[in-house]
């Protein structure tokens, strides 16, 4: 599965080497499932279990555009804006790496990123397609179907988290939810802040964030990356300062992560098949400095390409992690 999956997420891979592609969506093929477009109002604004209570719900107002939405960090601020788009590229990837908020049944799948189901999106009748800079090549062929919008997060300025309150502010001039859009942003700036006050007390030791690519390899997280702006806002020490790609992240052997020996380490799921037994196993593993010292960390999977909702979920589930482990 680790080497069909496909990335960059919300930029232009041309922009940097193809090994270096984020490990996101998977190559399906074939027509997408047709579903139903009815969906409750507590489907819709329910969506997202996280502290965006200030977020006023958006019933009863002017019916948004039909939005075919090709990028899941696009996507799941749409849906904390209270707008359901009419389908999305593999909504298995969201199920397996976003999560949170949960994907309405409703929401239709219109085939791979890089492949879409053409006939299918024409099907949809869409009022507009939400692209990235990553789908430039493919724009031509979009635009036969409905008009396009590219908002790009991961940019060569490496400032995720402020491109994606640029980017969400955009969105919510476009549908028309334009104090919902501050009410979002709002609301990630409050639990950043709840989050940096909880961890405090355990904030001195710099901390890791990997991926696994396999047993022996990961991608650690650093600058230019949404996991670094975030750290930056709640005082965590991140101990990698190495260059990254231009989507924040570098892949190094495991070894490569033995340069600060009171480093804890958080690692993401899910995990590549036939991983956790291998690296029980390693003799390299067991040599590294945060396994000696039991600092290990497991996180739920977070949309490490995503937007404010995938900033929140991520400080909230490190914060959870951190003072449990203590």
């Amino acid at each position: 599965m680790w080497e069909k999956e496909r990335g960059c997420h919300g930029q232009s891979c041309l922009a940097g080497p193809v090994a270096d592609l984020p490990p996101m969506h998977g190559t399906r093929t074939g027509v997408p499932r047709r579903q139903s477009s009815h969906i409750t109002r507590r489907a819709a604004l329910g969506l997202f279990a996280l502290p965006f209570a200030g977020i006023r719900p958006a019933a009863a107002m002017k019916r948004p555009p039909r939005i075919v939405c090709l990028d899941d960090g696009l996507a799941e601020t749409l849906l904390m804006l209270g707008v359901r788009p009419v389908a999305i590229a593999d909504r298995k990837v969201w199920e397996d790496w976003v999560v949170e908020p949960a994907l309405p049944p409703e929401v239709a799948d219109v085939g791979t990123l890089l492949e879409p189901n053409l006939e299918f999106l024409q099907q949809l009748k869409p009022d507009l397609i939400l692209s990235t800079p990553y789908l430039d090549g493919i724009k031509p062929l979009l635009g036969r179907v409905a008009p396009v919008t590219t908002i790009g997060i991961y940019r060569e300025n490496g400032q995720p988290y402020r491109n994606a309150v640029e980017a969400t502010r955009k969105l919510a001039r476009l549908v028309g939810r334009e104090a919902e859009g501050e009410a979002l942003i709002e609301a990630t700036e409050a639990s950043l802040a709840r989050v940096e006050r909880e961890l405090a007390p355990f904030a001195a030791r710099p901390l890791y964030v990997v991926s696994f690519m396999d047993p022996r390899n990961v991608r650690v997280y650093g600058r230019m990356s949404l996991f670094q702006d975030v750290f930056d806002r709640i005082g965590i020490p991140n101990p990698w300062t190495a260059e990254t790609n231009y989507w924040g992240f570098s892949t190094v052997g495991i070894d490569g992560l033995a340069t600060v020996d009171e480093a804890r380490l958080a690692y993401l799921e899910p995990l590549p098949a036939g991983a956790g037994g291998r690296l029980t196993e390693s003799p390299v593993w067991n040599a590294m400095p945060f396994v000696r010292n039991r600092s290990i960390m497991r996180l739920p999977p977070v949309l490490m390409f995503g937007a404010l909702p995938a900033a929140s979920r991520f400080a909230r589930l490190l914060a959870e992690a951190m003072t449990a482990h203590g």
